[in-house]
């Protein structure tokens, strides 16, 4: 951890554990207006929340083209890199010795914010920017048809421009990482605290590009840094341990009992790895401004990721070779994401994410991920100051590859509630190379903790399945769940898993609590396998908490799944066709006109 003190300026903003919550002004997101009880016509408040979008965000009429600012096109060669995960390939880059468009990309957004707004126009053409682009109140972005921003695949360039100065580990900038709050590399498009700004593009050829998979000099990419890459170095890695971080939490927590060490650090050096050592500072309390990472540390940034902003608008572009999650909004209100193209198959690829935000509304838009296709989050661990995920309308989209089709957590401390999904296609063309695991799917553990209720489905079609064969998790030993004997992740249509990952957490103090879900007119189509015609590995999978788990002091908030309601669906033909479903610590599963293998259910699952 880097002891360098901080810029002057931000002391007392991130001095405080709730740092991101000060930098919002407070609270951050409010209640909702809705009733907590479940609503009596829950469809008419999915509307409301499209309502609120219907009328658009309206910014002056003047333009600011990059070129008037000294932008340049440049030139594209092909390399060999990765275009997915473990993929290697031919992929695009600007050439050697391509103008940096960054300052004059910054340059026009400033104009712009100082005359009061307008729209920011990068035209046709190949542009790389080697730093953040970072809106500003009343700005519109826009990328012209056959505009392509090639974002610098060197980290170090994420490091230049932040607002707070982390001395060796460079100016960093206010975000937050798999939903935790830390100092860290911008994200390339970044916003914080902004009202009315907009990212836009004509149509699907208007790119931003991560380059994710394109290797520097020395051989890794961004990809590299979630080790799994085999020749990838291990010690450039999320998930190896880090030697700047110290030996014991007590160096930054010093006020830790002994039994609060040994929770957090568990019986291993596995904290140390940057991945579990951020939510490891957030258990210990440790404030903001010294979860500094940054250079040094593996913490990929988000592509696009706005904090605390009200009034966003996503349009009408698409999303290539993110380093991390594609979208993260956090604490944003009244945000809609319309008819952008996602598709990165990276690792943890997330095509969207929003994370405590209030009013959203998702349409018309297409996913191709190397992670969950949308995943709602809401905080982790004590980062919960921003409030719940609620009110969110999605509809009219398509999802293909993708760990979740649309998916509840895992990251879900400050709660999940009123979350809407219909008309939605889970196309999964890419069946046979690159299947969706899931369609529905919701995850938490006793760590991630909080809750999810209010969701509701209707009207769903897939036509070529998920994945027809089982991918099994990793119970804690001794649990009394048995090791291979549950396919929680991948292969079910229908997921909530309680239990996800339970492994790698050492602190699991928080039971989740999961009730008030209701899915409807679900149609699943069989696809030809070798094995034969199948729709997936089992229906639906339902996996209560599993007390065994949990580690804190009050076993009498482990409570069970209840209130789920599947009505009128057809699952296709289960490869487990012994075992259409999996239930634990699940009370009132009540299906109704459930067809599975031809067979019609109407019945209530109790386990």
């Amino acid at each position: 951890m880097n002891k360098h003190p901080i810029d002057s300026r931000r002391r007392a903003l991130l001095r405080g554990a709730g740092a991101a919550s000060l930098a919002l002004g407070g609270a951050g997101i409010s209640l909702p207006a809705m009733a907590e009880e479940k609503p009596s016509d829950p469809w008419q408040q999915a509307q409301t929340i499209a309502a609120r979008f219907k009328q658009p965000l309206v910014f002056r009429k003047q333009d600011f083209v990059i070129t008037a600012h000294g932008a340049k096109p440049c030139k594209v060669s092909k390399v060999k890199g990765f275009i997915g995960h473990h993929e290697p390939g031919m992929v695009s880059t600007p050439a050697a010795g391509a103008h940096d468009c960054y300052p004059a990309i910054a340059a026009a957004i400033a104009a712009c914010a100082r005359a009061g707004g307008g729209r920011v126009v990068i035209p046709a053409g190949a542009w790389l920017c080697k730093g953040p682009i970072v809106l500003r109140s009343n700005v519109h972005v826009h990328l012209k048809s056959g505009a392509h921003v090639f974002f610098s695949n060197d980290p170090d360039d994420f490091a230049k421009y932040g607002e707070v100065d982390c001395g060796p580990n460079g100016k960093l900038t206010l975000s937050r990482w798999q939903s935790n709050d830390c100092l860290n590399y911008s994200p390339l498009v970044y916003a914080h605290k902004q009202n009315n700004i907009a990212l836009t593009g004509e149509d699907w050829t208007s790119i931003l590009d991560g380059q994710g998979g394109v290797p520097l000099n020395r051989g890794d990419c961004w990809w590299d840094w979630k080790n799994k890459r085999t020749g990838a170095r291990e010690l450039v890695s999320q998930v190896a341990v880090n030697p700047a971080n110290p030996p014991s939490i007590l160096t930054v927590a010093p006020n830790l009992t002994p039994a609060q060490v040994k929770l957090i650090e568990g019986d291993s050096n596995r904290w140390r790895n940057d991945e579990s050592y951020l939510p490891s500072l957030s258990e210990a309390g440790v404030p903001v401004g010294k979860r500094v990472f940054g250079r040094g540390h593996y913490l990929r940034p988000c592509m696009v990721e706005f904090i605390g902003c009200d009034k966003v608008l996503l349009k009408g572009y698409q999303v290539n070779q993110a380093p991390f999650w594609l979208h993260h909004p956090v604490a944003c209100r009244d945000l809609e994401i319309r008819k952008v193209h996602m598709d990165s198959m990276g690792p943890n690829s997330d095509g969207f994410d929003p994370e405590a935000c209030d009013t959203v509304l998702v349409e018309d838009c297409t996913f191709n991920t190397g992670d969950d296709c949308i995943a709602i989050k809401a905080g982790k661990n004590l980062d919960t100051q921003f409030g719940p995920t609620q009110n969110v309308l999605i509809q009219k989209c398509i999802m293909n590859s993708g760990h979740g089709g649309v998916t509840l957590g895992s990251e879900m401390s400050g709660g999940i509630q009123h979350v809407y999904a219909q008309d939605v296609e889970f196309r999964n063309v890419n069946w046979a190379t690159s299947p969706l695991s899931t369609a529905i799917r919701m995850k938490t553990n006793m760590n991630r903790g909080g809750f999810l209720k209010h969701f509701y489905v209707r009207n769903v079609t897939i036509p070529n399945g998920v994945q027809t064969t089982p991918q099994y998790y990793n119970p804690l030993p001794g649990s009394p769940i048995a090791p291979k004997s549950v396919s929680s992740s991948a292969g079910a249509v229908i997921t909530i898993d309680c239990d996800y990952a339970p492994t790698a957490d050492n602190v699991r103090t928080r039971p989740p609590v999961v009730s008030n879900v209701h899915i409807s007119n679900v149609k699943v189509g069989n696809v030809k396998t070798k094995a034969g015609s199948f729709s997936c590995f089992q229906a639906i999978m339902l996996l209560g908490p599993v007390a065994f788990d949990y580690n804190g002091d009050d076993p009498s908030k482990i409570v069970p799944i209840t209130d789920v309601t599947i009505t009128d669906c057809d699952f296709g033909t289960p490869a487990n066709a012994g075992s259409p479903w999996f239930a634990y610590n699940v009370t009132s599963a009540k299906l109704t006109n459930v067809t599975i293998a031809g067979k019609v259910y109407n019945t209530t699952v109790t386990a």
